[in-house]
């Protein structure tokens, strides 16, 4: 029991404790509780558990109030106040309070990166900003003038020599040297005629329909091909597509064509070849008459104009080649050497050609100046290759025919490709080209000239 004078002394501290501030009144309290809960020497265990409960109790902060900011814990450390705006001065960003979340602002969003100007382009046709040198020489103003050639160098081993510039060629022009405008190594897609004579002896036109699958691998997705054959009339079997399977069936179909000629020199004649007469009258009238076999023609240069004609309407950015497989025979032809070499210079198409036959023998050029009268002249592919810009490849095997089929794509699609602005006349005559290398034990082949084209053409 506590004494009547302590009482009175206890009321005067929880006065005070009521009018002091949180924390110390709180540190009071507990001074005062402890005082006032101190047992005698009989008090029991069970008071002591008591006052212990009453004391953690006293320890706990007061619940927040909306009158009152909230109590920290006794002990804890007090962060510093916030100091307050000054009249006429901007408040200052408070500090964020202990145990709250402070918002975090999203950083701005950034503007997409303005998107590229994309130009519709229809179908088949190219921007107008060139992205190679190849497509920039058709992206120069067209004129009659300026002048395209394709050439091929090589070694004295029958290699392509690359890393030429502009520097190492000279152009000349009926005599003339010309400024080169235009120089791309650069390679080209083709579009490409094949031609294929079925009229040559059987034995060779076997070769060559067992050749047909390599034909078609030699030609890349980038080029057009289409298909022509001929002897007597020109067919053509397809028009100009891409490497596809319409391509391959129809190589197929000329796979099962029974074609070509048996070979010999025709007798329907001579004495050996008649009846007998008796002064110039036949002794059995009642004999049948010889019927001489029908002559087989090689329409040759009709087949090379049919195809150039095609491949000259054909789109201008891809390197117009004709491929003719053929022993070079012609007989009966509508059109003449003359006529369809001007229509190849005119176009800028090359002749490149595959000599199958008698033609792929050594020495067959020498022999075939003996002319036989009506058997036509012999060979002439290697004037129309020469005055093209082409290359004639004798194949006499299987084996070589199929090489051929590559080399002859890869010449023509890696030549050098050089321009250059003609002196504007208005003659349409022929005119001479000359293109020189300037290194030695180097072999230049470019055609030799060309008719200049009309204007409006």
């Amino acid at each position: 029991m506590l004494k009547p004078g302590k009482w009175s002394w206890v009321g005067v501290i929880l006065m005070m404790i009521g009018l002091c501030p949180g924390p110390l009144r709180t540190l009071a309290q507990s001074q005062a509780g402890t005082q006032q809960t101190q047992p005698d020497n009989n008090t029991q265990p069970a008071t002591q558990t008591q006052k212990t409960g009453s004391q953690d109790q006293q320890n706990i902060p007061d619940a927040p109030s909306a009158s009152r900011p909230q109590q920290p814990f006794p002990g804890a450390k007090q962060l510093p106040s916030t100091p307050q705006p000054q009249p006429g001065t901007a408040p200052a960003s408070p500090l964020p309070t202990v145990g709250t979340t402070t918002p975090v602002e999203a950083p701005p969003e950034q503007a997409p990166p303005p998107q590229p100007k994309i130009t519709t382009v229809p179908r088949g046709g190219a921007p107008d900003v060139p992205s190679s040198p190849r497509d920039q020489l058709y992206t120069l103003q067209t004129t009659v003038n300026f002048v395209v050639v394709p050439v091929t160098v090589k070694d004295d081993n029958g290699h392509m020599v690359e890393g030429l510039t502009p520097r190492d060629f000279s152009v000349y022009e009926n005599g003339v040297k010309q400024q080169i405008k235009f120089f791309t190594s650069d390679p080209f897609p083709l579009s490409t005629a094949v031609i294929i004579d079925t009229g040559v002896p059987s034995v060779a036109f076997r070769k060559v329909k067992e050749s047909l699958s390599a034909l078609e691998g030699a030609f890349s997705q980038f080029d057009e091909v289409s298909l022509y054959t001929y002897s007597n009339v020109v067919q053509r079997m397809l028009d100009f597509t891409a490497v596809n399977k319409k391509l391959d069936s129809t190589l197929d179909m000329l796979k099962d064509r029974e074609e070509g000629q048996t070979g010999g020199v025709p007798f329907g004649g001579g004495p050996l070849n008649s009846r007998p007469t008796v002064n110039g009258l036949p002794v059995d009238q009642g004999a049948m008459a010889q019927v001489p076999p029908p002559r087989m023609s090689h329409v040759l240069n009709d087949a090379l104009l049919q195809a150039a004609v095609d491949l000259s309407k054909r789109d201008i950015t891809k390197r117009k080649v004709i491929f003719i497989i053929s022993d070079g025979l012609e007989t009966d032809s509508t059109a003449s050497y003359r006529e369809v070499m001007k229509f190849l210079l005119s176009h800028n198409i090359s002749v490149y050609a595959v000599a199958v036959g008698g033609s792929a023998i050594p020495g067959y050029n020498t022999a075939e100046k003996i002319h036989i009268p009506g058997l036509g002249r012999s060979n002439i592919l290697p004037k129309y290759a020469a005055a093209s810009g082409g290359q004639v490849y004798p194949a006499f095997t299987r084996k070589t025919i199929e090489n051929s089929y590559g080399e002859l794509t890869r010449e023509a699609r890696n030549q050098y490709t050089i321009g250059y602005t003609a002196r504007a006349t208005v003659s349409s005559g022929y005119r001479d080209i000359e293109v020189r290398v300037d290194h030695p034990n180097l072999k230049v082949t470019a055609k030799y000239g060309y008719y200049p084209l009309p204007p409006g053409r």
